[in-house]
């Protein structure tokens, strides 16, 4: 895929999904760091989805969703990231933000140092290791304004593993597919515990077949 044909796909499911609209620096940004995912994905594992307008969808229009809810000079962590989703889309779009991925897979992360490197993305912290060691260390407990996660674990352990790292006022972005309500109902209590409440939840189809729900969690004490 070249970058017109990249381009016109993420355009189109940038308007479908009320995206704001990207500049000509972030696209080619985009682009390549696809296209640098996608060739290390002929080495090692970083993603499951290898076709790259699946990729488009399901990474990037994925990951764009949350827009909406980062702010400028936001202290982002995002948890379990994996190949980098939605963190890096997410830094790539808000470039005064400053952003810390974690992951248990160190190789995937080594992919993203690379890549971050080669496109000069900067405020990028990446840390090899679990949420439940990290939070507990001074430098990281309640010091967020936004946590991340994507499709990890269930909602009480992302009561256990997000809120601490959060400050009082921060919310975590917790991206769902169709199936969460009864882990949700069955969560609250955890939930509570560690000072959230549920302040908000979004339905998107990205496409016919992709089904994605933001549920935003408010640390309130």
């Amino acid at each position: 895929m070249n970058i017109e044909e990249f381009k016109t796909i993420l355009i189109e499911g940038i308007k479908k999904n009320n995206i704001k609209d990207l500049d000509e620096n972030s696209i080619n940004k985009l682009y390549e760091y696809m296209k640098n995912v996608l060739d290390w994905n002929e080495k090692i594992n970083v993603t499951a989805i290898k076709d790259e307008k699946d990729f488009i969808y399901k990474h990037y229009i994925d990951s764009l969703l949350i827009n909406e809810f980062i702010k400028d000079k936001a202290k982002v962590i995002d948890i379990g990231t994996g190949g980098g989703f939605p963190g890096i889309p997410v830094k790539i779009e808000n470039e005064s933000i400053s952003i810390t991925l974690i992951d248990s897979v160190n190789k995937k992360l080594n992919v993203i140092r690379e890549s971050i490197k080669n496109l000069h993305i900067n405020n990028v912290e990446i840390i090899h290791t679990r949420a439940e060691d990290l939070y507990k260390k001074k430098d990281y407990f309640e010091q967020y304004d936004i946590a991340t996660t994507r499709a990890v674990s269930n909602f009480k352990n992302i009561a256990v593993y997000m809120l601490p790292f959060l400050k009082k006022g921060g919310i975590a972005i917790c991206m769902k597919g169709p199936n969460y309500k009864e882990d949700l109902d069955e969560s609250m209590n955890e939930i509570k515990k560690y000072g959230g409440e549920v302040s908000k939840i979004k339905n998107y189809n990205i496409n016919t077949e992709y089904e994605r729900n933001i549920i935003i969690i408010k640390k309130v004490k």
